[in-house]
């Protein structure tokens, strides 16, 4: 291994280690690929927001191609489970057997420690509704919130209902999880209902170890990375990692390197390849590992991505959901996009290419969305004429639209 690497290496590394150094699987994605990707991703950030498809569907896509998203609804649903829902990154889905690594942090969250400062604030002085809750969910479980008499709320975190507030309590603590859910709602159980047995039963390990068998988890999904980026992925904190990256150097898991360009000393990974190449295409959800920390995604590509849901909409630079589209080891365009169900239509609201994007940024973008279609089962592609990417993008698919048509059978 190398003590210097160059920046396109990073990027090709860091693409590798993520799941794009590979060509997607040539026939159907089944349990086995889905599985493989998961282990080397670790997990899937969930989000509400579904204007496209919902986030944690979207990473599997990126790196497999169209696969059937009721796999991923069965991993994560069904009684012979292989993921459990916690927090993480953010809400996400992880393989079963990250769970013994996240009970420190259920721990914490029963001294209500490691959670929202609010939800703790309420917590301290609701200890019999919570306990009350608990019961509800030991008799009738699995439950919605929603399903417990006058627990409707006015929506958000400040319109959440007493009962609703417990329920949330209640999973940061590990007391209850998520057994399935109806639409986005979750469904709420005892883990020791929902857990396989070996899972649930499994020793659990000290805060030190699980901290460390985290951040292995990390420097492998990530390829190379600072401390910094390592310690995002699962959130850890500066205290929970003191200590930690040093013993995985000195255990030989980890390289200290000298990136082209970053300030921060950085880590390789020792299991990580450096591929000459990298010929990826795909559509990235604004919760894909690859760009979901700000800072990386610049310092590896370039980019700089914000997402703008939450900006009022005449002060938007690109749109309200956009993708990055990352192409080869680059991120050449992003694109606003939005999955119009009922018309069956994938709408292309704006695309704009970065700079120094390939001559062919927008052919392949085409090709991508075509895919996307297909696998979101819409009829069709419209583009709106905004972004500088969008008349070659709506020049290509239309053009090809006239030939299926000229060839189509009478």
């Amino acid at each position: 291994m190398k003590e210097k690497i160059s920046l396109k290496q990073a990027r090709r590394i860091a693409l590798a280690a993520q799941g794009f150094g590979d060509p997607r699987p040539a026939g159907p994605v089944g349990w086995r690929q889905m599985n493989k990707m998961l282990s080397r991703i670790g997990l899937l950030q969930i989000d509400s927001v579904s204007v496209v498809v919902r986030a944690h569907y979207m990473p599997l896509f990126s790196r497999l191609g169209p696969y059937p998203r009721d796999l991923l609804d069965k991993a994560a649903n069904s009684k012979k489970r292989s993921l459990f829902e916690y927090w993480a990154h953010e809400a996400s889905l992880l393989p079963v057997e990250t769970y013994p690594l996240m009970r420190w942090r259920m721990e914490r969250a029963s001294r209500h420690e490691e959670m929202y400062t609010g939800l703790a604030k309420w917590a301290r002085k609701n200890t019999q509704l919570i306990d009350d809750i608990y019961s509800e969910v030991v008799a009738r479980g699995p439950i919605a919130a929603s399903d417990i008499d006058g627990a409707k709320g006015s929506g958000g975190w400040w319109g959440w209902s007493d009962e609703k507030h417990a329920f949330e309590w209640l999973f940061w603590a590990g007391r209850i999880t998520t057994a399935s859910r109806r639409g986005f709602e979750r469904l709420y159980d005892l883990p020791e209902r929902v857990l396989p047995p070996a899972i649930y039963n499994a020793a659990v390990p000290q805060a030190t170890d699980a901290h460390r068998d985290l951040l292995r988890i990390s420097a492998r999904a990530l390829g190379v990375a600072t401390v910094g980026d390592l310690r995002d992925y699962f959130r850890l904190s500066p205290a929970d990692v003191k200590g930690r990256v040093e013993e995985l150097v000195e255990s030989g898991e980890l390289l200290p390197v000298r990136v082209e360009g970053w300030s921060q000393q950085a880590y390789l990974h020792t299991g990580a390849r450096i591929p000459r190449k990298v010929e990826a295409r795909a559509l990235l959800a604004p919760f894909d590992p690859v760009v979901w920390e700000r800072s990386r995604a610049e310092r590896l590509f370039g980019f700089r991505y914000r997402i703008e849901i939450y900006t009022p909409a005449a002060k938007r630079q690109y749109g309200y959901y956009v993708l990055p589209f990352l192409l080869g080891d680059t991120i050449a365009a992003r694109v606003d996009l939005k999955a119009d169900r009922p018309a069956g239509v994938l709408r292309v609201q704006a695309a704009y290419a970065e700079p120094g994007a390939p001559a062919h940024t927008a052919e392949a973008l085409a090709d991508e969305l075509r895919l996307m279609a297909q696998w979101l089962e819409l009829e069709r592609i419209e583009v709106v004429p905004a972004g500088d990417l969008a008349p070659a993008l709506s020049d290509i698919l239309g053009r090809n639209r006239a030939l299926t048509a000229q060839h189509a059978p009478a």
